[in-house]
């Protein structure tokens, strides 16, 4: 009989263990934005400037509309860094994508926008990284700059 109970109790503490909830790993950061861009050469274009918060600009002759990416990457074996560049250089190759696509000739005021958190900076975007993927989110503005 006290064996059965033994095997019962044990089997009960696998069972509550079994259900705990499992929290997988989401490590958010800022990366630099030259090293990102530098990261994979030849990657992204040169023909539509990218414009970070707060850098200066040539003057706007027109302004298209304001553009969001979310995209995301397989992180897997990857370290954060990699996996986060890569993923950051899709999102602004998606941007200058748009303004080819509406007319625009450069992307002006782009933001990191991560969960809805909007993180201006000239110099770093934001990136959540886990396990398996790797993600960003930007907005920025499609515009004609006076040349």
């Amino acid at each position: 009989m006290k064996r059965h109970l033994m095997c019962a109790a044990l089997f009960a503490s696998f069972a509550v263990l079994g259900s705990a909830p499992v929290f997988a790993r989401d490590t958010v950061g800022n990366y630099p934005v030259e090293e990102a861009l530098k990261s994979e050469p030849g990657k992204v274009g040169d023909d539509i400037p990218l414009y970070f918060a707060g850098q200066r600009h040539p003057a706007v002759v027109k302004t298209i509309g304001e553009f969001a990416t979310n995209k995301k990457t397989n992180a897997f074996g990857k370290s954060d860094v990699a996996a986060c560049q890569h993923v950051f250089l899709s999102a602004v190759i998606e941007l200058q994508d748009r303004a080819r696509k509406e007319g625009g000739n450069a992307v002006i005021n782009i933001k990191s926008n991560y969960k809805n958190e909007v993180r201006e900076s000239a110099t770093e975007f934001t990136c959540g990284a886990g396990a398996v993927i790797a993600g960003v989110a930007l907005k920025g503005d499609v515009v004609t700059l006076r040349k």
